[in-house]
């Protein structure tokens, strides 16, 4: 296994709301995310990793929503209860459930960087040392026939089980992570899959992914990982050991957006990104 060191910024704070999942909005995390990076690029809070799950979601992409038959594929998720929404970042269509963790780097800009892939690698590698308990084989490298396809896709033994976007502010910038903790990945395979039939009836073919059943799987799938809990666990372990602790920094501590805030960013998001229907 290649061996890096890495680290994240002094005085990185955990925000762990997975023990109260969304309930409703799904786009209520992405909000609160766009306006704790404004807060992180302005000097006004601290860096965060933000973790969450949503028990029945289902985040579209930019291009997912182009589709010419989106609106419909909106319709038909919604009939069976799932909170459909459009997300302001890179990445392409992903269900969520209670399986799935997803995990956010909320970090400031450093002066003069352009590269984002290093964003990227970072979660990578955050990912893996959480993982290194229960499996030295997480490999990374675009998963063909997976939902949300990017170089970034983490894998074992050819099967994905976590995708990476990013969004990117003037002065700071979020990585978003879903990890397939638990659960059956071809499930989700499959309604992505079906998602993609009705939304993209028509196009040409080659404006979205190509997914694969098998291409999909959990942790627990993989490694035996039977616990949403011992993964969120191993995260927030791996961030309290990899934050830099040199030097003296005041401590901004958690700040919270009010919650006129955080929807009013919502309708924003909608009006800005998303579809009627």
């Amino acid at each position: 296994m290649e061996q890096m060191t890495w680290s994240l910024p002094e005085g990185t704070l955990i925000w762990d709301r997975t023990q109260h999942p969304e309930q409703g909005e799904v786009l209520y995390p992405f909000a609160l995310e766009e306006l704790l990076c404004r807060l992180v690029g302005e000097g006004n809070a601290a860096p965060i990793v933000h973790l969450w799950r949503h028990p029945r979601a289902f985040v579209m992409g930019l291009r997912d929503s182009r589709l010419p038959h989106a609106k419909e594929a909106k319709r038909w998720l919604e009939d069976q209860g799932y909170s459909v929404a459009v997300r302001n970042s890179g990445g392409a269509a992903v269900p969520l459930d209670m399986g799935v963790v997803n995990v956010s780097l909320i970090l400031p800009k450093k002066q003069g960087q352009i590269d984002f892939r290093q964003d990227f690698e970072t979660m990578y590698r955050l990912m893996r040392d959480a993982l290194l308990s229960v499996t030295p084989d997480v490999t990374k490298g675009e998963v063909e026939g997976s939902y949300c396809p990017g170089d970034y896709d983490l894998s074992i033994g050819g099967r994905k089980f976590c995708g990476i976007a990013q969004r990117r502010q003037a002065h700071a910038f979020v990585v978003q992570a879903f990890v397939v903790v638990t659960g059956k990945g071809q499930i989700k395979a499959e309604l992505a899959r079906e998602f993609y039939r009705i939304a993209a009836e028509g196009s040409d073919g080659t404006s979205y992914p190509d997914v694969q059943e098998n291409s999909m799987a959990s942790l627990q799938e993989l490694v035996g990982l039977n616990d949403e809990q011992q993964f969120i666990d191993a995260v927030k372990h791996t961030v309290r050991t990899h934050k830099l602790e040199n030097g003296v920094t005041e401590d901004l501590g958690l700040r919270i957006p009010e919650e006129a805030q955080v929807l009013d960013m919502i309708a924003s998001m909608k009006s800005r990104y998303g579809i009627e229907g």
